[in-house]
């Protein structure tokens, strides 16, 4: 671990230019839904003006709106741009000093592996690696800034709103808890397959002459289509397991969704939730009505 992180401290600016862009980018998200009540509170509902919309807000404020939408996309194409950067560079010094690692193994070590497990630790693992920190890069960030600034600003509406997001995170923490622990055994026997087709696909181009001298050409392809359909099985598998994880997140947050608008219809009703984004709001802001 220290060795890969070794190669990635080589690149720190460009993930740091990376995750800095990425913020933005998340908070310029998280900030289109207070102009867009702006737009209807204030422009629409005139709540802070008795009542009378004023539409030259709304083009203001939309214009505003757009320009940070625009900047917005930006910095998600510097965040990209810079993570593909750093990523790419990370996996091709990984690559370098993995062939020459194999390079220097003893008769001993070398006996130890097959050819194809030692290419899929150069090709495929690298890529896997590669893609991983890339994700750690963007994905990363960016979900931890979404579900801070999230939970503060329906703290800010409501603690009530804040409540069911606590409720609602360890669920999807189990369900990802849960999804890892069964598929962690697979990606092994995953990797073992991986690592046996592409032995059998090394020793069949490597001696195909053999092969054909020896009219092995119907045993060599049964046995490639065994190892190939281990591996579709274990890969099915695999899938059938992660196909679980996004949708019961998605039924948690719909739920969640669900709790808030129904607790936010009960405030509305109580009289204790306006419209405005200020709080507490004016005797004269008119508020939602039941009818």
């Amino acid at each position: 671990m220290g060795k890969l992180l070794k190669h990635l401290k080589k690149y720190w600016l460009l993930a740091l230019l990376a995750s800095g862009f990425m913020v933005a980018e998340v908070y310029v998200d998280l900030y289109q839904p207070r102009m867009m009540q702006r737009i209807v509170d204030e422009g629409i509902l005139g709540v802070n003006s008795g009542g009378v919309s004023n539409l030259d807000l709304v083009i203001s404020t939309g214009i505003r709106m757009m320009l940070i939408v625009i900047a917005g996309g930006l910095c998600g194409i510097g965040s990209a741009l810079f993570t593909n950067i750093a990523g790419q560079n990370y996996g091709n010094d990984i690559r370098k000093a993995c062939f020459e690692k194999v390079m220097h193994l003893s008769f001993e070590q070398t006996d130890r592996f097959s050819t194809g497990s030692l290419i899929t630790r150069i090709t495929n693992d690298v890529t896997q690696l590669q893609q991983l920190v890339m994700q750690l890069i963007r994905g990363f960030v960016r979900s931890v800034m979404f579900f801070i600034g999230g939970t503060a600003a329906l703290l800010r509406l409501n603690l009530s709103f804040g409540t069911i997001v606590a409720c609602a995170f360890p669920l999807i923490l189990i369900d990802i808890i849960l999804i890892v622990w069964r598929t962690n055994p697979l990606f092994t026997v995953l990797q073992e397959s991986l690592d046996r087709l592409n032995g059998i696909i090394q020793e069949n181009v490597a001696g195909i002459r053999v092969v054909k001298a020896f009219v092995q050409e119907k045993r060599e392809a049964e046995r490639f289509g065994d190892a190939n359909r281990h591996l579709v099985d274990t890969q099915f598998n695999v899938q059938v397991m992660l196909s679980f994880l996004r949708p019961v997140m998605k039924i948690v947050l719909n739920f969640a969704v669900v709790g808030i608008l129904y607790v936010g219809s009960v405030k509305v009703r109580q009289g204790s939730v306006a419209p405005a984004w200020s709080w507490p709001p004016s005797p004269t802001s008119p508020r939602f009505s039941t009818a």
